[in-house]
């Protein structure tokens, strides 16, 4: 039987955040977003840096061919270490390993300055990888912690000014540094990195002083097993997705993958039993229905966004000449949609308390722009044309943001409320991971073809150049004539065009899983004072009040099925104590 201890909520001299009923005030909450934004702002500008200057540091590093290792590296090392901190912060605390996360990925950032190749920039961004796990994840697990689900739009807005500021500001600044030849003694695109470094510093100073939030200590097991089987699992699909071109998708190395990656699902599925409750991911979650289908909503939206988003930034640097700084201004229209949709949402949410209509809607738009681009993408496609396509797929990545991972939160037990949170974002960056390899692959695939069939087209017979070797730095094609530039530019759209139309594809097959994600009313009470209340109720021994305390709990944060319930709870259908009914009054 697991013991549990109150740990010292604060250090002397600290201010205990939170009220003795475990509510905050706007006050407190704010305090302790501004931590939170801090940490945030710091992961969500390194993805925008690093996404528009990838092609100027491939191209310098030898290895434009390459560069989904150093995406899939970051990829993978997040997507598995997320389950861990959600885990672990559930048992010893959120500030601890938010901090960690914090110095872990100041540490990588640090490495990733000085890489000499694309295998040491892999290498160095895995790194980065295992702090940038912890940073999103345990952000949203804290505002379940502190805010209740009806209430918690009110303060959206704030982490999408972070991310909107980032993004509009990640692509600038990465642009600038990438096209600066030199900059005190080193490349430009190098300092891409080293700003993390200040930013990283004075976020592990703001979160120290303002996040001190209640926790009662669980003592328990680590699933360590689980954990390394998880890594059998997805790495070796990782490799394959990347280099499958390069061996040949039914090749021996390609077949030991796939036989490697399927012992280490089994692996992990038998860890996860074995371990039950106490497991990385336990396996009762998936009897909850909202789970269940944000679980596999999560995993095709994550392809889907990740792949498309990806691949805009490569078309207007490649295609259209724009440098790396113009071509984060000319994404400043899918940003202003992502903000748009994400605070509307928001506002939306909260007065109304329905949330399932918008992640619909917001896939609808995805695909409709996705299907658009890839009928008017071309070479000669004016930027203007791309705009209003830009701005709904803005759109519907907003509508996409809050609504999934607030409907775990609502449904399940506070009680493993970073596993709940954290298995959504693993979810979501599970598919990223696998999107972002596939797409790129395939994208690499066909773009021999592609290219030799666009030269064939023009009448100038075969590639002046070695199309692999052009692969590997983009910017030789500039010294090619022009009528082959125009050719190459004509093969790579028709690339982008198929890759885009999948990407599509992919997303509507979201729409279908989502409709089954149950709607249901939003509570009124945080984590934090959920938990409160279910452990008071059990202290005095009644058990009705435990179990109405659980179940409320239930709808107020992010994680399993009701210990009390056991397989019935949570399930989003009725006799649950949650109803698929209107707001919560």
């Amino acid at each position: 039987m697991s013991q549990t201890t109150r740990d010292a909520v604060a250090p002397r001299g600290a201010t205990r955040a939170g009220n003795d009923d475990g509510s905050f005030t706007h006050r407190q909450i704010v305090t302790i977003i501004v931590g939170l934004m801090v940490a945030m702002f710091l992961a969500a500008l390194d993805q925008t840096v690093v996404s528009t200057a990838i092609r100027t540091i491939a191209d310098d590093l030898q290895g434009y061919d390459l560069q989904a290792w150093a995406t899939t590296a970051f990829l993978i090392t997040s997507t598995i270490s997320t389950p861990l901190y959600g885990k672990l912060s559930d048992i010893y605390g959120r500030r601890p390993f938010y901090m960690f996360a914090i110095a872990v990925f100041v540490v990588g950032s640090l490495a990733c300055a000085f890489a000499q190749s694309m295998y040491q920039l892999a290498a160095f961004r895995a790194i980065q990888g295992i702090g940038a796990g912890g940073l999103m994840s345990l952000a949203l697990a804290i505002i379940g912690d502190v805010v209740p689900p009806r209430e918690r739009s009110r303060y959206q807005g704030y982490f999408m000014a972070v991310f909107g500021t980032s993004s509009v500001l990640g692509p600038v600044i990465g642009g600038f540094l990438a096209g600066q030849e030199s900059l005190l003694g080193l490349t430009g695109w190098r300092w891409i990195f080293l700003i993390n470094v200040p930013l990283g510093v004075l976020a592990l100073v703001v979160v120290s002083r303002v996040l001190h939030l209640p926790h009662t200590r669980r003592e328990h097991r680590i699933d360590w097993p689980g954990a390394v089987a998880l890594v059998v699992f997805l790495v070796p699909l990782l490799i394959v997705a990347e280099q499958g071109r390069i061996w040949g998708w039914g090749s021996g190395a390609a077949l030991t993958c796939y036989a490697i990656g399927a012992v280490g699902f089994v692996l992990f599925v038998l860890a996860e039993r074995a371990y039950r409750d106490e497991a990385l991911l336990p396996l009762r979650l998936f009897r909850n229905r909202t789970f269940a289908v944000a679980g596999v909503g999560s995993v095709v939206m994550g392809a889907g966004m990740f792949g498309g988003i990806l691949l805009l930034p490569q078309y207007l640097q490649i295609v259209h000449g724009s440098s790396a700084t113009v071509a984060g201004l000319q994404m400043i229209p899918m940003v202003a949609g992502i903000m748009t949709g994400a605070v509307s949402s928001g506002i939306a949410i909260s007065r109304t308390g329905r949330y399932k209509v918008f992640p619909l809607v917001g896939i609808v738009f995805m695909v409709v722009a996705l299907v658009s681009m890839s009928f008017v993408v071309e070479a000669d496609t004016a930027y203007w044309v791309l705009v209003p396509f830009m701005v709904l797929l803005g759109l519907g990545l907003g509508f996409n943001f809050q609504p999934v991972i607030l409907a775990v939160q609502n449904s399940v037990s506070p009680r493993e409320m970073g596993v709940a949170t954290s298995s959504v974002t693993f979810f979501r960056q599970m598919g990223g991971t696998l999107g972002v390899a596939v797409f790129l692959s395939l994208l690499f695939t066909r773009l021999p073809v592609d290219i030799g069939n666009a030269f064939r087209s023009a009448g100038l017979g075969a590639p002046p150049f070695d199309t692999d070797a052009v692969l590997s730095d983009t910017s030789s094609v500039g010294s090619a004539p022009p009528q082959a530039v125009q050719a190459f530019r004509v093969g790579f759209s028709d690339s982008i065009d198929l890759v885009f139309l999948i990407a599509a594809c992919v997303v509507a097959v979201g729409f279908f899983v989502l409709l089954f994600l149950p709607q249901l009313e939003l509570s009124n009470k945080s984590g934090i004072q959920a938990q409160q209340e279910a452990e008071r109720s059990t202290a005095t021994g009644d058990p009705t009040t435990a179990d109405d305390a659980t179940r409320a709990a239930g709808a107020a944060a992010p994680t399993s099925v009701s210990p009390v319930q056991g397989p019935a709870a949570g399930d989003g259908t009725t006799g649950d104590g949650v109803h698929e009914h209107g707001p919560r009054r």
